[in-house]
């Protein structure tokens, strides 16, 4: 039995040792679960209207960013294919009150605005937002 038990050790310590190494740094995972789609690796993508396949949106994003930025642009989808917190400021007018927020995308996090809205700011965090 005992020599059973060291084989047992044997076959499974040689698995491990063949088992490749897990990776330093993982790719950042979607939040929802779509790709990046067609925003180049490094970049902050805002597209300005719902269309996300499952490998990503394809349509011309109308923001992309690798720094902080500030304008005007229509906004619905977005995704940060960045190593950075990105905090997106958006503006609304609702039956003719004007709304504004900011949303916090982390490395890898894709998502929607639920319906169109303009992004006026991109900030990047260091720590967390």
């Amino acid at each position: 039995m005992l020599w059973k038990s060291i084989a047992v050790a044997a076959s499974v310590a040689g698995v491990l040792a063949t088992a490749p190494a897990a990776s330093a740094a993982p790719a950042p995972l979607s939040a929802q679960g779509w790709g990046a789609g067609n925003c180049p690796q490094g970049m902050l993508c805002i597209w300005p209207n719902w269309n996300h396949p499952p490998e990503g949106p394809t349509a011309t994003p109308s923001l992309t960013t690798d720094s902080e930025w500030s304008g005007n642009v229509p906004a619905f989808n977005f995704y940060n294919y960045t190593a950075k917190k990105a905090e997106i400021t958006w503006s609304y007018t609702y039956l003719g009150t004007p709304l504004t927020g900011t949303i916090c995308v982390l490395p890898g996090g894709d998502g929607d605005l639920y319906v169109p809205m303009y992004v006026t700011k991109v900030t990047w965090q260091p720590r967390g937002c």
